[in-house]
């Protein structure tokens, strides 16, 4: 039983620490949609939102307004009839008072103006959505690069061993007179030069990947296994790029915007009380302070305004027909950017079939030179160039699989075929 427990857990860490040691294009992907600091704004217009909303719903509760006054007048009213009574009033005067108006109707105009909130707040989302879409390219970049120089550590890796190898072989024939006795310094000059490559690979793949983790926001170290993406591309599928949200949400505002215009020409009725204190009160003949109230309705109604409200929408009609054709450039150009892109995986797929009749070829000249140097017939270091020629053979192979699949990952990250 203990013996299956701990088979077990070796199990288990086995394949979390494999887990953590890898990552892939679609987990980068998901970290930059994740991590990337610009999408902290997400958060902030939702709480944006409700302070905005809150705003707009206390429209509908009663409004209270104080006010209180206190004046010298030069001269009062009189009542020019003697022995009246009527005590005349004071120069000084005072008055407060305290109104609550509460709308009764607007015509629609507070449920429409929450609405333009709400979409105002989905747009600036998307807005977001695209800038951070956006850097899915670069994101691409950065993956495949990592991977290139990943291909070319491992040839340089291969060609290092049979260097190796083979100078085993030609120091064994220095010795036995059968080579030249420096023929063994054109390969270790040869394994010094592999030496300062794996450098400069190593520390470019460090560069290339401390640029990656603060696009994801993941941790990777160097010793992370990217995985190599299978990518497929559908020629037939539509366009799913977040900027065409963006721009049927800008056209969803400038509607709303429209609806409260056409709303605002409608009459608008509040309900409203005063109370207040004062000398005068309401009875201008009592020289007195004494409290009173006022309570009514009142309509407001902009029957007239000369077409400024019908030439506001107008001026929107012709925002939304600029989006219209922002929108068709859009579209023309992502789609001239995706033929170009078909263009160029086209051309890479046939040149690595090239690329592959060029390895086998190079290769038997390698097989060749490797003979005839064991015989002494040739040098080792045209073994070497032969060598290198094959090296660069089998790099140039990796570099342009390398650049297929970048070109894919491209082709549908233009599209919007990432998920």
């Amino acid at each position: 039983m203990k013996a299956i427990y701990l088979f077990g857990l070796f199990f288990l860490t086995t394949i979390f620490g494999y887990t953590q040691n890898t990552i892939s294009l679609n987990e980068c992907y998901e970290g930059l949609k994740t991590n990337y600091p610009l999408v902290k704004q997400r958060a902030i217009l939702e709480q944006q939102k409700e302070v905005e909303l809150s705003a707009i719903r206390a429209k509908t509760l009663p409004q209270l307004n104080l006010n209180a006054q206190a004046t010298y007048q030069s001269d009062v009213t009189e009542v020019p009839l003697p022995n009246t009574g009527i005590e005349p009033l004071n120069n000084d005067q005072y008055r407060a008072t305290l109104t609550a108006n509460q709308l009764i109707f607007n015509g629609g105009k507070i449920k429409a103006s929450q609405g333009l909130q709400n979409i105002i707040t989905d747009r600036k989302q998307q807005e977001v959505e695209v800038n951070v879409y956006q850097l899915k390219q670069r994101v691409n970049q950065l993956y495949f690069s990592i991977l290139l120089i990943d291909e070319q550590r491992t040839l340089l890796k291969i060609r290092e061993q049979q260097l190796n190898s083979k100078l085993n072989e030609v120091k064994s024939g220095i010795k036995n007179g059968v080579l030249l006795p420096t023929s063994d310094k054109v390969i270790e000059t040869e394994l010094l030069k592999i030496f300062q490559q794996n450098q400069e690979a190593n520390n470019n793949k460090s560069k290339l990947i401390s640029t990656l983790s603060s696009f994801i926001g993941l941790p990777i170290s160097v010793e992370t296994e990217f995985q190599k993406p299978l990518i497929s591309i559908q020629t037939n599928s539509e366009l799913n790029r977040p900027e065409l949200g963006l721009y049927g949400l800008q056209k969803q505002e400038i509607e709303q915007q429209q609806d409260i215009l056409s709303k605002s020409m409608v009459p608008e009725l509040n309900g409203f009380a005063t109370g207040g204190y004062g000398n005068p009160g309401l009875n201008m003949l009592e020289n007195a302070f004494t409290s009173y109230y006022i309570v009514g309705l009142k309509l407001n109604w902009n029957v007239f305004d000369w077409n400024s409200n019908k030439k506001q929408r107008q001026t929107l009609d012709y925002t939304k027909e600029l989006i219209d054709n922002q929108e068709e450039v859009f579209k023309l150009n992502i789609n001239t950017a995706l033929n170009e892109q078909l263009k160029d995986i086209e051309t890479l797929e046939s040149t690595i079939e090239i690329d592959k009749q060029l390895m086998a070829l190079q290769q038997e000249v390698v097989h060749t030179s490797e003979s005839q140097l064991k015989n002494g017939v040739t040098t080792t270091s045209e073994y070497i160039t032969e060598l290198t020629k094959l090296y660069e053979a089998e790099n140039v192979f990796n570099q342009h699989k390398t650049q297929l699949e970048l070109a894919k990952a491209n082709y549908n990250t233009l599209k919007g075929d990432t998920k």
